[in-house]
């Protein structure tokens, strides 16, 4: 079978548009954060040095509206407590960044 390699240069194609919206250097290290489970927006500050908050807050707005993430509330009183996840979308993603870590590694 031979590789079909979409014509990513054109704006309507499909995984262009995929490729725009995981390029940012957060969202695929947000996915790697997110992919043991649920964690508050505190933790994941703490586990990507170098996030602002207003960035993290962005990125996570971003990646809910795409599907990527889902956004529970766990006490909806003051002060609030909310965790973010990833939805079943946000997990097909472990495979095709596995492959890139592992490419990675193989080629340094």
């Amino acid at each position: 079978m031979d590789l079909v390699v979409p014509d990513v240069l054109e704006e309507s194609c499909a995984t262009r548009q995929a490729l725009e919206r995981l390029a940012a250097k957060w969202r695929v290290l947000l996915v790697y954060s997110l992919l043991d489970g649920p964690h508050r927006h505190a933790d994941l500050r703490r586990r990507l040095p170098g996030i602002t908050q207003k960035v993290l807050t962005e990125t996570l707005r971003g990646m809910e509206a795409d599907g990527l993430v889902e956004r529970r509330v766990l006490r909806e009183s003051a002060p609030q407590h909310v965790e973010y996840g990833l939805t079943d979308l946000g997990h097909t993603l472990r495979e095709p960044l596995a492959a890139i870590c592992a490419w990675a590694v193989k080629n340094g």
